[in-house]
């Protein structure tokens, strides 16, 4: 592919990934950078990110969602809202095997991608909706609810509480702290904590905001 040094990338990656602090095995890089390779494939024709540039997809992308990872690392069931080309969700479905990622997104093309996506990593631990979210009816609730760059957090909120577990947690992946966002956050709802994010490379803020409801327990 024109432009695709998998080589240089995997170094790349693997170098964030130690700057992180993180453990992960020569095939979960590998499973990291062919997701890439489709993605950059895929984006030349369905524009699934604006970012084209491989290199700046492994900061912005890769590396983004690996400095959220150690976030989830004991949910069993989570949903991406808005998944898009995968961020966070097809990363934490790498890094965690173990556990059941759900991805929605309204838009097919990007849900196609998804499912190639899915059946090429061989990640058994994935499931794609086509769907929009205030709209999924699921037996199974989820204990983490996540986005990133979906929505502002009352939408968020509002549009899939019905599908949070009880004693369930929100995980928001927003650039600055989305203060003004939390003044508008729905009645009967509280951030538990904002964390700031280090993202190797990158001099963007970056934050996620976990947010609970407020007789849920801690």
């Amino acid at each position: 592919m024109s432009g695709f040094d998998a080589v240089a990338l995997r170094a790349s990656l693997a170098e964030g990934v130690k700057a992180l602090t993180l453990t992960l095995n020569d095939a979960q890089l590998d499973q990291m950078i062919a997701y890439l390779a489709l993605l950059s494939k895929w984006n030349s024709v369905y524009n699934l990110t604006s970012i084209r540039d491989p290199k700046e997809m492994v900061k912005q992308h890769v590396l983004d969602s690996l400095s959220a990872a150690p976030a989830f690392k004991d949910a069993s069931n989570v949903l991406d809202v808005g998944a898009g080309g995968g961020l966070p969700g097809m990363i934490l479905a790498i890094v965690y095997p173990h556990i059941r990622i759900f991805m929605i997104d309204t838009v097919s093309k990007k849900t196609a991608f998804l499912n190639q996506a899915k059946t090429e990593l061989g990640l058994s631990n994935v499931t794609v909706y086509t769907n929009r979210v205030e709209s999924l009816q699921l037996a199974d609730k989820f204990d983490v609810i996540t986005s990133r760059a979906f929505s502002e957090l009352s939408n968020f909120i509002n549009w899939s509480e019905h599908l949070l577990a009880d004693g369930g947690i929100y995980i928001a992946m927003k650039g600055v702290s989305p203060d003004q966002e939390i003044e508008r956050m729905p009645k009967g709802w509280q951030v538990q904590k904002i964390q700031p994010l280090s993202v190797p490379g990158m001099d963007a803020e970056r934050h996620l905001v976990f947010i609970h409801k407020t007789n849920a327990e801690l």
